[in-house]
């Protein structure tokens, strides 16, 4: 037991102290992440969309989102990961407060777009900070504390918005705006003066940063984010159809749904840091990823068991291991990839797969149970991970061969 709490505690050693309040900004602004998880139930519980209405206004989150973090990308190179940050922060403040407005399929829709354009626009600002404020020997780990801070948030989050939302959904989107700004300004008061470590870290990129290449000429980068897109497609079921399958299918209320989501967060938030700590040690980037896609396929797979709730606990956990394995190294990977002039357009591209399976996850998972079932979906889930899997480990496998080659 000793040395099990002494190797837990040397998974945060080392980490520098803006890292540190980098993850508490996240963890205010995700424990406000009240819209997206109720989405779903919101507008078929509240508004009265059909199901496939509801897919198609959460795939215009999905489309805002693919703008966003291109927009990100390109001001964070231009701008500066902190000029970006603090305007997606702010920005978002009245756009959330707007939306309960807006209650027509085709309206909410475009509220939708356009505020998922303005948050999506942090994220690539934000995974150039995580690399600019960690030590050199230390940026997997940091990629790692900002998730459990953003999952800590999460675990709050949806339990919060479960007990708002038996009220007034319309305070969901209040609060998710009143806790964006608090989250930036934070942000904006520690942040708009601080040095990083990019001049140590990045040094040996001075030869090559002139004629860095773009990641959209980068084709194994490319196939790399093809891959995570199709991951992402399949947990991203987390935030669409997994909600409506609680509420449909095994007739949960808002907030024993609030109270499973916020296990999700407190279980990666209690083991990230570990698992990563000691996967970092006994793996490779690319087995650790290739074994949290498979976990992904089965944590859904999984829900065709019969049973209880324990079974969709399990479930959850198995998801859970999934993104912590998984996650924390396609970051990894892609701050490799890159070098300092062209860091923002290679997290804008790592973002961009992430968006792209905001549109479709919520569209096809959608259609997908309307007409065959939400156990035809699981399955499905699982056998695409499967081959996701396989696709991983002959990229990787080509992105270590060209690396030894150069």
């Amino acid at each position: 037991m000793k040395k099990f709490i002494q190797l837990y505690l040397d998974s945060y050693r080392g980490l520098s102290q803006p890292a540190w309040m980098l993850a508490l900004v996240i963890f205010i602004n995700r424990s406000g992440a009240m819209v997206l998880p109720f989405l779903g139930i919101y507008m078929t519980q509240s508004l009265h969309f059909e199901m496939e209405d509801t897919g198609i206004v959460l795939s215009c989150y999905g489309v805002g989102a693919v703008i966003g973090s291109w927009l990100g990308g390109w001001l964070t190179d231009r701008f500066g990961h902190f000029r970006t940050q603090a305007l997606s922060l702010f920005v978002s403040v009245p756009a959330f407060l707007l939306l309960p407005l807006f209650t027509t399929v085709l309206s909410l829709a475009l509220g939708v777009f356009i505020l998922s354009i303005i948050t999506d626009t942090f994220r690539p600002a934000n995974s150039v900070s995580v690399a600019y404020y960690a030590k050199p020997e230390n940026i997997t780990r940091a990629f790692s504390l900002n998730r459990m801070a953003i999952n800590l948030g999460f675990s709050i989050g949806p339990a919060l918005g479960g007990a708002l939302a038996l009220i007034s959904y319309s305070w969901l989107f209040y609060g998710n705006g009143m806790v964006a700004f608090m989250a930036g300004c934070l942000f904006y008061f520690y942040f708009r003066n601080r040095k990083g470590n990019e001049r140590v870290l990045h040094k040996e990129d001075a030869a090559t940063d002139t004629k860095a290449r773009s990641p959209y000429k980068d084709k194994l980068f490319i196939a790399f984010n093809v891959l995570c897109s199709l991951y992402a497609i399949c947990f991203f079921q987390l935030l669409s159809t997994l909600p409506l399958f609680y509420r449909e299918v095994h007739k949960m209320t808002e907030a024993d749904i609030g109270i499973i989501l916020a296990f999700s967060g407190i279980v990666v938030f209690a083991l990230e840091m570990l698992l990563v700590h000691i996967a970092d040690r006994k793996m490779s980037p690319a087995q650790i990823i290739i074994f949290g896609t498979l976990l992904c396929g089965m944590s859904f797979v999984m829900l065709n068991i019969g049973g209880g709730q324990w079974v969709l606990y399990g479930s959850m956990f198995v998801l859970c291991i999934s993104e912590i394995l998984a996650m924390p190294f396609i970051a990894t990977i892609t701050v490799r990839r890159s070098v300092v002039s062209n860091r923002g357009a290679y997290m804008g591209f790592s973002a961009l797969s992430y968006s792209v399976a905001h549109i479709i996850s919520p569209f096809v998972g959608t259609k997908i149970a309307a007409h065959y079932g939400f156990d035809t979906l699981w399955y499905g889930t699982g056998i695409l991970s499967l081959f996701i899997a396989l696709g991983f480990y002959f990229v990787m496998q080509k992105m270590k061969a060209e690396t030894v080659a150069t």
